[in-house]
Parts: C-alpha cells; sequence; structure tokens
C-alpha cells in the first residue's frame, strides 16, 4: 500500500541551521507542499530574509496573516508578532508560546502550512509537531 501525505495537515519542524531548513523544505517539497506554502520564522527578521533568500522557503505575509494581523503586527514586540503570525496558521495560543521561546533559543521554524486561515482563538488541533532533538 503506497504511503499517501495528507497536504491538509500543517506541519512544524523546529532546526538548527540553514542548511537543515533547506534539508527540511525539500522533504515537504517531495511530499507535494507547495513553496508557497512552506514558511521559515525566526526571531530575527533580518536572519528570517537571509534564510529565505538562501533556501527555497518563504515568509509569512500578508495573504498568510490577513490585514489584520498584518497591520496590528505593526504595533507588537517581536515575540508577539511571531505568536500572532503563527496563530494566523491555526498554531494554538500554548503552541505558539512554546514555539517562540524555542526561537528565542536562535532555533528556526519551518512550517508547511494547509492552507487554512485561522482567526481570533481558533486553532488547528490536527497539526503535526516533530519532535525536537
Amino acid at each position: 500500500m503506497e504511503n499517501l501525505i495528507n497536504l491538509e495537515t500543517t506541519k512544524v519542524r523546529i532546526v538548527n541551521s540553514i542548511t537543515e531548513v533547506q534539508d527540511q523544505v525539500n522533504i515537504f517539497q517531495r511530499e507535494g507542499y507547495l513553496n508557497d506554502n512552506i514558511f521559515v520564522l525566526t526571531h530575527d527578521k533580518d536572519r528570517t530574509s537571509r534564510i529565505v533568500e538562501k533556501t527555497d522557503a518563504t515568509k509569512i505575509g500578508l495573504a498568510e496573516e490577513g490585514f489584520g494581523t498584518a497591520v496590528a503586527n505593526m504595533f507588537r514586540s517581536t515575540g508577539d508578532e511571531l505568536r500572532a503570525k503563527m496563530r494566523s496558521l491555526g498554531i494554538s495560543k500554548a503552541d505558539s508560546e512554546r514555539l517562540e521561546t524555542e526561537m528565542d533559543r536562535d532555533k528556526v521554524l519551518v512550517i508547511a502550512w494547509s492552507g487554512k486561515e485561522y482567526i481570533g482563538e481558533d486553532f488547528d488541533p490536527t497539526i503535526y509537531y516533530y519532535t525536537y532533538y
């Protein structure tokens, strides 16, 4: 029986380096996720931009965040902005706080997004979080 990948599942992996980012992006691409739905997120906007330039990943932008979140993010602290970006992809409040803590430790998130937008307290209970080593 063939192993089918469910592209309606958002997946989140924590990595350490740009090499690991590209490796994970390649895995998500082979699974069938479009480049436009593979995101990288770090605690530093400049670092995120540099990683995006050197890999096939994308930044979470207006289309994914929604206009209201994007405008609000102009007035938020970095941590609040990162959590809001994750929440717009369906990551729960508790998980976004945990992941933001990892980014505080210089980790990088690579996210393969299902494409469904989330607003407010709504979140996706089916997100797959890879075990971090």
